[in-house]
């Protein structure tokens, strides 16, 4: 075999086993949307969200249509893009009711350090497993994660 055609060859084999990629196959509906920012809302006090609110509404009623590990993985993305944009509007508000600028530097800090440990933690499912698996279960703890950092950041908003 030639050079060339061994290069392409190992690219093309490297580009097969990469990590699986993070795409979403769907947007949540309004409803969906509506689900999770309600129950949010509802238990922004008790101290249930998390338990109440994520996985259960969306991404579980999802998952049961297609239970292939990309079919969940897809519901758990699709899920975790409505905590998403809810934790980022709680980052604003709370930024917003922050006046001395060491304070919010030091949300700003806060926020960057948990989107590294979100990242590595969540992508040590692939390391660990190396397998199909992997794919579901990282997106489970980036939807986790990401519910529990918005929640933290609408209690940080009562203090």
């Amino acid at each position: 075999m030639r050079a060339g055609a061994i290069r392409l060859w190992v690219a093309v084999m490297l580009a097969c086993t990469a990590v699986p990629s993070q795409a979403q196959e769907r947007e949540a509906t309004a409803q969906e949307t509506r689900l999770v920012r309600d129950c949010a809302a509802k238990h922004a006090d008790d101290g249930e969200g998390e338990r109440e609110c994520a996985f259960k509404l969306v991404a579980d009623p999802c998952a049961e249509k297609d239970g292939s590990n990309l079919g969940t993985a897809n519901c758990y993305r699709m899920e975790e893009a409505i905590w998403d944009r809810l934790l980022n509007e709680n980052y604003e508000e709370l930024m917003g009711s922050i006046d001395d600028k060491r304070d919010r530097d030091k949300l700003k800090e806060m926020q960057r350090a948990w989107i590294g440990y979100r990242d590595t933690t969540c992508d040590f499912y692939w390391y660990k497993t190396h397998g199909s698996m992997s794919v579901p279960m990282n997106a489970s703890c980036r939807l986790r994660e990401t519910a529990r950092r918005a929640l933290l950041l609408a209690f940080f908003q009562k203090i």
